[in-house]
């Protein structure tokens, strides 16, 4: 039993025909699932990652403009890493962050290694990374995107949390969920990272740990992120990982039906929520897989509630690269 990395990050928007805009048109990625927040169906729930939506490759948005700004700090993910191949795709990004005006901080080398790391925010202040992973991310291009195959994003590389003390997220880390330290870098604040890995590790199998006693605790709002979800390849599994987790932590939630995976979330010491995400059903399940993500999908229980939902959610506006820039 062993947990494949990365599953899906979580985040929060306050402008949802903004965050399409600038997911597909700025990124190129492909919106795969719009459908809502089944516990909030007020709110969107947007998915995108590559031409199908792998598990892994999965940037998701619940819809809350009225939830406030974000606050990092203590118990919170402060950043969301995504890979791309090679030096040039980085260079390539860099000039595109330019052209729409995207704030940025250029390529930097991170750690021992020397990782390349163009650090950029999207509109709303989300801070993302764009790093090399060297050919290893999967991910499938999305057909219909504006970026160039070569230069796409290929997924979820890594996550980074915010902890006030190393030891009980580190211990949870490697006793509980099977990860292992791999390394340390310095952040942009001159603390310490630590990071762990998972399975195979490297890019889409890191969690960042970035360790700064002096912050207050964090709150998550427009901007920030609300969980990180890490991937079991099924049910079977996903039920030994909660007995397993619930040695350690009570507050863990029965498997929740989600309709495209199955879920059991729980917070980690430190604050984080974290998840365990099935990868199937998948999102092929009640749509086209050459058009997926063009209509609301709704699971099975809420469909009889359609009307309902939809003359409660905004409508989302389509607008041009040209509004971003």
């Amino acid at each position: 039993m062993q947990l494949e990395g990365l599953h899906h990050v979580t985040a929060i928007t306050g402008d949802a025909s903004l965050n399409v805009a600038f997911y597909t048109q700025v990124l190129g990625l492909h919106l795969v699932k719009k459908t809502v927040n089944q516990d909030d169906v007020s709110a969107y729930h947007l998915f995108y990652g590559d031409d199908t939506g792998n598990p892994g490759t999965e940037l998701t948005f619940f819809d809350w403009p009225m939830a406030g700004p974000q606050h990092s700090g203590a118990g919170s993910i402060s950043a969301i890493a995504l890979g791309v191949h090679g030096r040039e795709a980085l260079e390539w990004w860099v000039q595109r962050f330019e052209s729409f005006k995207v704030p940025h901080e250029g390529i930097q080398a991170r750690g021992d290694n020397q990782k390349a790391v163009v650090a950029f925010r999207d509109p709303e202040g989300q801070r993302l990374e764009l790093v090399d992973d060297e050919g290893r991310l999967k991910g499938l291009p999305w057909k219909g995107s504006p970026v160039p195959a070569a230069m796409a994003i290929h997924g979820l590389y890594a996550v980074r949390l915010i902890a006030k003390s190393l030891d009980p997220t580190a211990r949870l880390l490697t006793e509980t969920l099977g990860f292992r330290q791999s390394g340390t870098y310095q952040s942009e604040q001159h603390s310490t990272v630590y990071v762990f890995e998972v399975g195979t590790g490297g890019p889409g199998a890191e969690v960042h740990l970035d360790v700064r006693p002096e912050v207050s605790f964090g709150r998550p709002g427009i901007g920030g992120v609300h969980h990180v979800a890490f991937r079991t390849p099924n049910d079977e599994e996903q039920l030994q990982w909660r007995q397993q987790i619930s040695r350690k932590i009570s507050s863990v939630t029965p498997v929740i039906d989600r309709f495209y995976f199955h879920s059991v979330y729980f917070r980690e010491p430190g604050g984080v929520l974290f998840e365990i995400a099935t990868d199937g059903p998948g999102f092929a399940t009640d749509e086209d897989p050459a058009h997926l993500g063009e209509r609301l999908a709704l699971p099975p229980f809420l469909e009889p509630h359609r009307q309902e939902i939809e003359e409660n959610l905004r409508p989302i506006v389509p607008f041009h690269l040209a509004a971003l820039s």
